[in-house]
């Protein structure tokens, strides 16, 4: 599921400033669509399961806090990619979101 969406680009020579505005930003606003099926609508959350899944497992028992001042140009550059796939349908945000909640001994929601 391709999502067209009308943000301003950040800087790409800056994966840090991408990756933060595409989780407070675009993946918040788009979550609000009633088209999108996300398990998650507030920032924080999407930041979590990002950062998890780049770290697999909790992240900040890999990353420093706050995590946006200790990503490496690495990470952060996978973070956005990770992002983006999200964004554009090619990843099962649900499935991240539970692989998360599972590392962090979450209980499952109720079907």
């Amino acid at each position: 599921m391709q999502q067209d969406f009308d943000f301003p680009q950040t800087p790409t020579d800056n994966p840090v400033a991408r990756y933060m505005y595409l989780t407070r930003t675009v993946m918040p606003r788009l979550a609000r669509d009633e088209k999108q099926d996300w398990p998650v609508r507030n920032n924080h959350c999407f930041q979590r399961i990002v950062l998890d899944t780049i770290c697999e497992g909790v992240w900040y028992d890999y990353i420093a806090r706050p995590a946006y001042k200790h990503l490496s140009r690495t990470q952060a550059a996978a973070a956005v990619h990770l992002c983006e796939q999200i964004i554009a349908g090619q990843i099962d945000l649900k499935a991240l979101n539970q692989k998360s909640l599972d590392w962090r001994g979450k209980p499952r929601p109720p079907r």
